[in-house]
């Protein structure tokens, strides 16, 4: 029997730039609609801090709240988004390589009633948001 209620995906790309490049791009979250073509408004409720909620709003799509888990500065954040038994975690990892290189990684957890074909739209822009955030850390 195949499980739909859990699926798991994981994107990267290797950008020379720094952590901390990086980690200012994302702690500024009204700017990620200047590299994430699939925001077209966001807010953040508060710091840039667990416990934190965003409501952010795709083009032509309903908005969504989404809450940060964790953040820890120039290494990682984590957010939640749930939607009735729904629940969609995606962890932002910034992965120093050396040599002024670092490997961004965006992994998806879907779990719940159609976690199987959400977790893949939910995802589906992560190669291009990832190389818009390339551009906008170089």
């Amino acid at each position: 029997m195949n499980d739909t209620t859990h699926w798991e995906g994981s994107y990267d790309l290797e950008i020379a730039t720094s952590p901390e490049a990086v980690w200012g791009l994302f702690r500024d979250v009204a700017g990620w609609k200047g590299w994430n073509a699939g925001i077209e408004t966001i807010t953040l409720h508060g710091p840039f801090a667990a416990g934190t909620e965003f409501t952010m709003q795709p083009p032509g799509q309903d908005a969504f709240t989404s809450r940060l888990l964790e953040v820890v500065e120039n290494d990682r954040f984590v957010d939640e988004t749930v939607v009735g038994d729904l629940r969609v975690v995606v962890t932002h990892r910034i992965e120093k390589l050396g040599a002024g290189r670092v490997r961004v990684v965006y992994a998806v957890d879907a779990r719940g009633p159609g976690a199987a074909e959400i977790g893949p739209m939910v995802s589906a822009d992560f190669p291009d948001v990832l190389r818009g955030l390339a551009r906008a850390a170089t």
